[in-house]
């Protein structure tokens, strides 16, 4: 699948299947991650994978109640490290949630390209998350997903037309 077809078919996935994820997929779509830009290249992530049904059923409470959390085989912590961002990106601010979106979205297009789901989680309780994946206090925890075969048909929503986000020049134009 080349990558303009995995962004137009990538899509929220929140029914999984209970077949595993072979290995040698979750190494792909964990090395596209890997190879994920970063502010001043400080590649300030780190991956829990959870495959552990014990555990992933102890984070669907932590993520809100998503049951389908917990139906995949796989669920990724994506965490990070603030002292390890650019610390001035923009001239103000740390470029860690920035750095953690673009690696996060390297892995959901190869997921996509491998045949299987994702969904970005945000909805998350990151001290019970913390708790359960035993992360140390100094690691922020910015997104989780589940990773899996999908186990409905895919659901797009609508997205903004060009002309309706684009600018040229300067603002208003």
């Amino acid at each position: 699948m080349d990558i303009y077809e995995a962004i137009k078919q990538r899509t929220s996935v929140r029914a999984y299947k209970p077949d595993p994820v072979e290995d040698d997929k979750l190494n792909r779509v964990l090395e596209a991650a890997r190879l994920a830009p970063s502010g001043k290249n400080g590649q300030p992530w780190t991956f829990i994978i959870v495959k552990n049904e014990d555990t992933r059923k102890k984070l669907v409470p932590a993520c809100k109640n998503q049951r389908f959390i917990s139906q995949a085989p796989v669920v990724i912590a994506v965490c990070g490290r603030e002292e390890m961002a650019y610390q001035k990106m923009g001239g103000y601010w740390n470029s860690l949630p920035v750095d953690i979106g673009i690696c996060l979205e390297h892995l959901m297009l190869a997921a996509e390209a491998e045949g299987l789901g994702t969904c970005w989680i945000g909805a998350f309780l990151e001290e019970e998350v913390r708790e359960i994946l035993q992360v140390p206090p100094e690691v922020k925890i910015l997104a989780l997903t589940p990773l899996g075969y999908p186990d409905a048909e895919k659901v797009f929503r609508p997205r903004k037309e060009l002309r309706e986000i684009v600018m040229y020049e300067k603002w208003g134009e």
